[in-house]
């Protein structure tokens, strides 16, 4: 363990210790006798003196050392019982400070700085344990040193070094709500750094000069490097949940939501680490995003294909059973708790220790042994069991008269819209025969032998592996979806593969209701859909009719009206047209929610932020994983074909056969299948698209090669390993390819890679924004483009510290209208900005202003309608300044409500009775009333040309 540095002489007189390592600057020693077998007189003599002198004496039998060249004392800073526990601080000495240790020109000021390196180490350490009173303590130092309000809530407090002109600057780093600080005081210097999480666009891990890695924060115009964490993994990991959560919230254009689970929890570094677990977890085994994680035990699952017990972690959520074998790819199983009808426990023994029997539908069971706490386990699940059972028990009493009446006969069941039965209209008839029946003609024969055996194939995997959605998931499950699901089989193992079968099952007539609720909605969403319906599959037969073109507008429209924050997105038309092929209509929404919503989540909305996101993991793993490619402007071209592989799951890109294989694969294993197939692709034509200096032609090549890719089983039965380039063009050799090469990309990887690159994608976002933003302001306004750019930053920063510590407002309006301002907003933007000293009526001007300037009555005001403002004030001439000042008195900038006792409001000027002045004498004239009004503006005017003199 790190102890606090304790000083003491580099020689002594009697030698207990022998060195074992050592370096430039540390020592590695054993006390001496340890170990020692032979009965040496040292050791005996060593060993007595510890047992007789005091406690104190009794030290561990290994330490660490800090000795500086010339010094004659050194430093005990880490000590241990054993040399592998002394041997892990000694590695991360030689990793983090041994470089660094070389760039003192002082050596005095070595000991100074290890000290506080160490010291750190320890709080970091004991960091876990509560202290509200250190806590405390340490929030009004953060409030001291960076004027931070008390309301800043501190996340998180790290020891570590700030690289400073090739020097590191040891100092602490805290985490906040809002905020990265950077605090050390060295030698006599004081650094300080803050940098707000909405200015942060990159957070990586990169290796610098002599420094084995640092962690490098970028923000607009310069980054910062920071190392010496005691877990540097954990400090990336928390200080990009930060940003990214920070940029989902206080940016407005991106339009994507808050995490639910971290709604209604106070922001922690508990809650984060929780976060952290359960997007993995949600990833890994597909969930809807509404899960979070609940429990998690280390347990061992019997698997009756292994004839063992298969040592894993069982995950459970509000409505799962998630189970994940410890050598990766082995098994996996997802259970519903809607499918499970009890959970039990058995009679524990020294065979089979606490046991517990899962019994689900369809008569299996699943047994799981060392599970540990196994009673508290047990009392949740059953907690959860009943209320789940209770809730579906309300949802289906209520939604029983929407339940669709079913005939005999499978393929022809049909739900009637009364208005469709009204008016005759086959319309909105909602059809659950899959389209591919409808408009197939006889299968050949070679073809339909060739399906019998893949589905004697699947039978037989049923028969070892189970059938359903708790079926076990193994590496053989993967090998027969890549030759591609029998035509028979698709639809159920659609459902099965992507657990779509389970919100279907659990929202019986819930698809009907949105048709019927859908039907002459007139949205924006409804026309893109019409505009998109016939350019969906439009050389397929079953898209030729207008049987299917109704189908597929009804899934569309009901999907828009289930998910009003993504509605419509192109490419979603794409994707449910193969659907619709094999699967009923009612299969095909689900499958599309849980594709729009677990799979590829933030895909489809107006930014398809999702797809940009997974672009730039791509990218990245393209320059990591195929050098050759990505270090060439081959990858700039690769972007424009890219993208569409990645929103329609190559569809668009295949011939129907092969990508029909593709979306098996997909909805089977997730993003990681698109992920590996792209790179395959880019890594088959590294030479191509290096040599090319074209990007038409290497886009052409592209293109050319995925729609040669063809899925011919007689083909694939006579594929030889040893064949040459044909191999890439039958899509199950491609796949296998595939994941030979990439199958280490996980889709815990892809979602810490996505964590990453959502900053840089917003904050590019961000910049568009800005950037149109001044475009279209610029030709009308007199100010300059920098002091244009210098205003729009101080508007969203008024915006952001509204948003930290007020009652700010976030609208997500128009992109080229950027930041929106209410009225507490813009008082503070008019203080600083106002060319006029502030005084009394300060806050009646800029309240008056505000109304003035906000000709839409939405209580909000845009950049633009500042920037015109500001250039009124600044650029424009002498008489529209005073036409601009005359107007502040005057309605709609005056109201009657104003409880003002200014000379500013003249009861000349009322808006709620007629022109009247009252004399002294009771009379009154017209004439009079008229001059006397004339006066009063006369003496505004000469006011306001003073003011303007005066600026």
């Amino acid at each position: 363990m790190w102890l606090t540095p304790e000083e003491q002489p580099a020689k002594t007189a009697l030698k207990l210790w022998v060195t074992e390592k050592s370096n430039d600057f540390f020592l590695l020693q054993r006390r001496r006798g340890h170990g020692d077998t032979g009965g040496k007189f040292t050791g005996m003599l060593v060993g007595a003196l510890d047992t007789v002198l005091d406690s104190n004496a009794r030290v561990t039998p290994f330490r660490i050392l800090l000795q500086v060249p010339g010094s004659a004392v050194t430093w005990i800073i880490a000590s241990g019982a054993s040399l592998e526990e002394v041997k892990s601080h000694w590695c991360w000495l030689e990793v983090n400070l041994l470089d660094s240790l070389h760039v003192f020109e002082n050596k005095e000021d070595i000991a100074s700085f290890v000290n506080g390196k160490i010291k750190g180490l320890i709080a970091d350490e004991s960091g876990g344990q509560q202290d509200p009173e250190g806590s405390r303590e340490v929030a009004v130092r953060l409030e001291q040193r960076f004027g931070l309000p008390p309301c800043e809530r501190l996340i998180a407090q790290l020891t570590c070094c700030l690289w400073k002109s090739h020097v590191p600057r040891q100092g602490w780093l805290y985490l906040t709500h809002h905020h990265l600080a950077f605090y050390s005081y060295l030698l006599g210097k004081e650094v300080k750094v803050l940098i707000p999480w909405a200015e942060v666009t990159d957070v990586e891990r990169v290796c610098v000069g002599r420094v084995t890695e640092v962690l490098r924060v970028s923000s607009r115009g310069r980054h910062r490097d920071f190392s010496m964490f005691l877990d540097t993994h954990d400090a990336v990991a928390t200080i990009t949940q930060l940003a990214d959560l920070t940029l989902r919230t206080v940016l407005p254009h991106a339009g994507l939501r808050t995490p639910h689970t971290l709604i209604h929890t106070p922001l922690t570094k508990r809650a984060l680490e929780e976060h952290r677990l359960t997007q993995e977890v949600l990833c890994v085994f597909g969930l809807p995003r509404r899960e979070s994680v609940c429990e998690v035990r280390v347990c061992a699952l019997w698997t009756p294909h292994l004839r063992a017990h298969t040592h894993g972690t069982l995950y459970t959520t509000h409505s799962y059973l998630c189970f994940s074998s410890r050598d990766t790819g082995v098994c996996s199983l997802l259970i519903p708790l809607s499918e499970v009808l009890s959970v039990e426990k058995a009679e524990s023994s020294s065979v089979l220790p606490d046991p517990v029997i899962v019994s689900v539908r369809g008569r299996r069971a699943f047994q799981m042994v060392g599970v540990c706490e196994r009673d508290t386990l047990l009392h949740a699940l059953t907690d959860r069991l009943r209320t789940l059972r209770w809730t579906h028990a309300i949802y289906k009493g209520q939604h029983t008269q929407h339940t669709p009446t079913i005939s005999a006969t499978p393929y022809y069941t049909f739900c009637y819209d009364t208005d469709g039965e009204a008016d005759g209209s086959q319309r909105h008839v909602i059809s659950t025969r899959p389209l591919i029946s409808l408009h197939q003609s006889a299968m050949p024969k070679h073809k339909s032998a060739l399906e019998r055996r893949k589905e004697a194939l699947w039978q037989e995997h049923f028969e070892e592996f189970g059938r359903g959605v708790h079926m076990f998931r193994t590496a053989h499950l993967h090998k027969l979806v890549a030759m591609g699901i029998p035509e028979s089989l698709r639809a159920e193992l659609w459902l099965t593969l992507s657990d779509a079968g389970s919100e279907m099952a659990w929202h019986p007539g819930y698809y009907a209701e949105l048709v019927t609720r859908s039907l002459g909605e007139v949205t924006v969403a409804t026309e893109e859909i019409e505009r998109d319906l016939h350019r969906s599959l439009p050389e397929h037969p079953a898209f030729q009719s207008q049987s299917g073109i109704d189908a597929l507008r009804r899934v569309l429209r009901a999907y828009a009206h289930h998910n009003t924050h993504i509605g419509y997105c192109q490419s979603m038309n794409i994707v449910a047209s193969v659907l619709l092929l094999y699967a009923r209509e009612e299969e095909v929404f689900w499958l599309l929610v849980t594709i729009c919503e677990r799979m590829l989540p933030d895909y489809f909305n107006r930014q398809v932020i999702g797809a940009q996101v997974d672009q730039s993991v791509f990218e990245a793993l393209l320059c990591e994983r195929v050098p050759d490619v990505g270090q060439t402007r081959a990858e700039c071209a690769l972007a424009s074909v890219t993208l569409s592989w990645f929103l329609t799951l190559f569809l668009s890109a295949l011939p129907l056969a092969s990508g029909l294989v593709v979306l098996d694969s997909f909805l089977c294993r997730g993003a990681p299948a698109i992920f590996q197939l792209a790179l395959c692709v880019t890594h088959t034509h590294t030479h191509t698209l290096t040599a090319s200096t074209d990007e038409g032609h290497a886009l052409m090549v592209l293109s050319s090669f995925l729609e040669q890719v063809r899925h011919d089983e007689e083909e694939c039965v006579c594929l030889d390993d040893g064949a040459g380039p044909a191999e890439h063009t039958h899509i199950t050799a491609l796949l296998k390819e595939a994941y030979e090469r990439f199958g280490d990309i996980t889709a815990t990887q892809l979602e810490q890679l996505r964590s990453r690159h959502r900053i840089t994608v917003l904050q590019s976002h961000e910049d568009t924004t800005k950037e149109n933003a001044l475009r279209l302001v610029t030709p009308e306004v007199s100010l300059s483009v920098e002091e244009l750019s210098d205003l729009y930053d101080f508007i969203k920063t008024e915006h952001l510290m509204s948003v930290y510590w007020g009652d700010g407002v976030c609208v997500s309006g128009v992109c080229s209208e950027g930041y929106q301002l209410d009225l507490p907003q813009f008082k503070s933007v008019y203080a600083a900005l106002s060319p006029w000293e502030q005084g009394l009526h300060t806050d009646t001007v800029a309240r008056r202003t505000f109304t003035l300037l906000d000709q839409s009555n939405n209580n909000l005001l845009t950049f633009t309608q500042i920037a015109h403002w500001l250039d009124t004030l600044y650029c424009e001439d002498l008489n529209v300044k005073i036409k601009w000042l005359y107007r502040l008195h005057i309605p709609p900038a005056l109201m009657d409500s104003e409880d003002d006792s200014s000379p500013l409001k003249s009861p000349l000027l009322s808006t709620a009775r007629p022109l009247q002045v009252d004399r002294p004498n009771g009379e009154s004239g017209y004439e009079e009333q008229l001059k006397q009004m004339l006066k009063c503006v006369c003496v505004c005017v000469c006011v306001c040309v003073c003011v303007c003199v005066c600026v």
